[in-house]
């Protein structure tokens, strides 16, 4: 495929993600959108499409992306903390969220650490909190946005208390392997963090 495409737009990049791909695609794609510098900008948007699917793939390239080069798209990564407050395909906000998680984790460049902080996450945080109590959000979007404020916890002091609570809450209510598991490996560190 990489072969076969020299300049891609965003029609022709349409035209890749219309019908279902895999993760071999994906990764195809992702390299070969990195390679012609397709702009991530431009990718995001395509994350608002009208065809759910195609919304989602485009969001999961997107991920793919970000994570291959994060540094090459770092003055575009203020937009897509914007854009994931917009996002309301469930599909997508999985990706979203697995970006800003990847961009906040405590062992990320300095560099992006540094870009991050310039950037307000508030807003952000304040989502993962709607996202945790809304009953329809699927599990690995709780699952996702409790890494998101585990990440966020000790740039926003409010977040660790409400975020311990939360999780109480969701491992009562919702239950099941996945909630329970990262509910209680974070509940762990967040009990660390009080004794510190």
């Amino acid at each position: 495929m990489a072969d076969q495409i020299t300049k891609i737009n965003r029609d022709g990049l349409l035209k890749q993600i219309a019908g279902t791909i895999g993760k071999t695609k994906v990764l195809a794609l992702t390299a070969i959108l990195h390679e012609l510098k397709f702009s991530l900008r431009d990718l995001m948007n395509i994350t608002f499409y009208h065809e759910k699917e195609v919304a989602f793939r485009a969001s999961w390239i997107m991920e793919n992306l970000l994570l291959i080069d994060t540094l090459g798209f770092l003055d575009d990564v203020e937009h897509l903390a914007e854009q994931f407050l917009k996002v309301k395909n469930r599909s997508c906000q999985r990706h979203y969220l697995k970006a800003l998680i990847h961009l906040t984790e405590p062992k990320a460049d300095p560099i992006i650490k540094d870009k991050m902080a310039e950037i307000d996450l508030e807003p952000a945080a304040e989502h993962c909190f709607d996202l945790l109590i809304d009953t329809r959000s699927p599990i690995a979007i709780k699952v996702f946005a409790s890494q998101l404020l585990f990440n966020l916890r000790k740039r926003y002091d409010w977040i660790g208390e409400m975020l311990a609570e939360q999780l109480h809450i969701m491992m009562n209510v919702a239950g099941g392997p996945a909630i329970n598991s990262r509910a209680k490996t974070l509940l762990t560190q967040l009990a660390k963090d009080r004794i510190k």
